[in-house]
């Protein structure tokens, strides 16, 4: 597929974006107002920025990855508006800065490369932990950043710009770097780790001193985040780390290990948090209390159910019924409103660009940008099984979002940010 054919989707996406918002308008018997020419400017600015950005700085990078995103992005857009017109007008604002964020990410790293990561993995891991940290600062005081509580959960934190206040959640960028940091550490000790010298039972594994930094780095960051209650991202982050291990090494043992590990935490997050015991009630018995813990869970699967093939159309069904549906369980949304028809465009988006990624990390001859491509790979195909396993309840409810799809600037940035170091990768495996 040439660059041509690639602005052209992203140009189709653009039309899907707009075309959509007019459905939603003509369904509630309103008329085609300026939401639906904003929208398209929006995608057509946010990704013409980023595709001139791969040319400029990453020509040679494959152009499968921005059509897939580019769509998943449109379909949520029309969602997002259909839930919440409000939210979908900031929605497009973000789609903007996670495109020029992108945009600057490749013109700063266009000479060295994404080895400048490996190289200052220490830096990289330093930025990580502020970033983590940024939550816990007072909600009061002279500084211009400030933490902010919202639902109980110290996540974000709270940006004075003088003209404006924006908020943000910087673990959504900071997962790009832990994922930068494992894949520097793993690509420096790989030899180590796959030379076992300890054994288990059947069970081999390396010497100890080869994984107590990865295991400090992954505990400090999962402690972080728990003392935040965050605990949807404590288990992206934890995920990742077990995969991305099993990746470098091959070693069965830690996907064994993990498993065990899972199992326990979930254990001890029933026995601390209150929430997640609610949240696992809901998920293994949402019928036992409909007006409450379960509430959320059956509408998802009565919106889901009510859809059929084709859904009731954009605008005519009644996802506003499920609680947080623009973030959470904006899934459940899709199901009802496009059908089964929908929600299989959307799992055949993530299955491109997944597959993508995966074929971008194959590709590599370089063990730091196979692991980075491997890693980031597989942090969107995680997210994306927990939040929609969790509306179709395969698993537990863990609160993130749905990458590109679901309403939140500061996951949009991170994910676009992650795109730009794919296609950057790319590009230097075919130089």
């Amino acid at each position: 597929m040439t660059r041509t054919t690639e602005a052209g989707l992203l140009t189709g996406a653009a039309v899907i974006a707009a075309f959509g918002i007019v459905l939603v308008n003509l369904a509630g018997d309103e008329t085609i107002n300026a939401q639906v020419g904003l929208s398209f400017l929006t995608f057509l600015l946010a990704f013409a920025g980023i595709h001139f950005a791969i040319r400029l700085w990453a020509p040679s990078a494959t152009p499968l990855l921005l059509p897939p995103a580019a769509l998943l992005s449109a379909i949520g857009m029309v969602m997002i508006y259909r839930l919440d017109p409000e939210r979908a007008s900031l929605q497009r604002w973000w789609l903007l800065i996670a495109a020029a964020a992108a945009a600057l990410l490749l013109a700063l790293i266009h000479e060295r490369g994404v080895a400048l990561f490996r190289r200052y993995r220490n830096l990289v891991l330093l930025s990580t932990v502020v970033l983590l940290l940024l939550p816990n600062l007072p909600a009061g005081g002279p500084l211009p950043i400030k933490g902010l509580e919202v639902n109980e959960s110290r996540l974000w934190i709270l940006i004075d710009m003088g003209f404006t206040q924006l908020q943000f959640q910087p673990a959504e960028v900071a997962k790009l770097g832990f994922v930068l940091f494992l894949a520097a550490y793993l690509a420096d000790h790989q030899n180590a780790l796959v030379s076992a010298q300890r054994k288990l039972g059947p069970i081999s594994f390396p010497e100890p001193r080869e994984l107590l930094p990865l295991a400090l780095v992954w505990a400090g960051s999962v402690f972080i985040l728990v003392a935040q209650r965050d605990l949807g991202a404590s288990v992206l982050l934890f995920g990742t780390f077990v995969l991305l291990l099993y990746a470098a090494t091959g070693g069965i043992g830690y996907l064994v290990g993990g498993g065990l590990l899972t199992l326990l935490g979930g254990l001890a997050a029933w026995r601390l948090f209150g929430h997640v015991q609610t949240r696992i009630t809901a998920w293994l018995d949402p019928w036992s209390d409909l007006d409450g813990a379960g509430y959320q869970t059956i509408q998802g699967l009565f919106a889901m159910g009510s859809g059929s093939i084709a859904g009731a159309g954009p605008g005519l069904g009644r996802p506003d019924l499920i609680p947080v549906a623009d973030t959470d369980l904006i899934f459940a949304a899709i199901g009802e409103e496009l059908g089964f028809a929908g929600s299989v465009a959307i799992l055949c988006a993530f299955a491109l660009l997944i597959s993508v990624g995966f074929g971008v990390s194959l590709r590599s001859r370089d063990r730091f940008r196979k692991l980075t491509a491997a890693g980031i790979t597989v942090l969107l195909a995680v997210q994306t099984f927990l939040i929609i396993g969790g509306v179709v309840r395969v698993v537990p409810l863990t609160g993130i979002t749905l990458p590109f799809v679901s309403y939140g600037g500061s996951a949009l940035v991170g994910n676009f940010i992650m795109l730009a170091v794919l296609a950057r990768i790319s590009d230097e495996e075919q130089q």
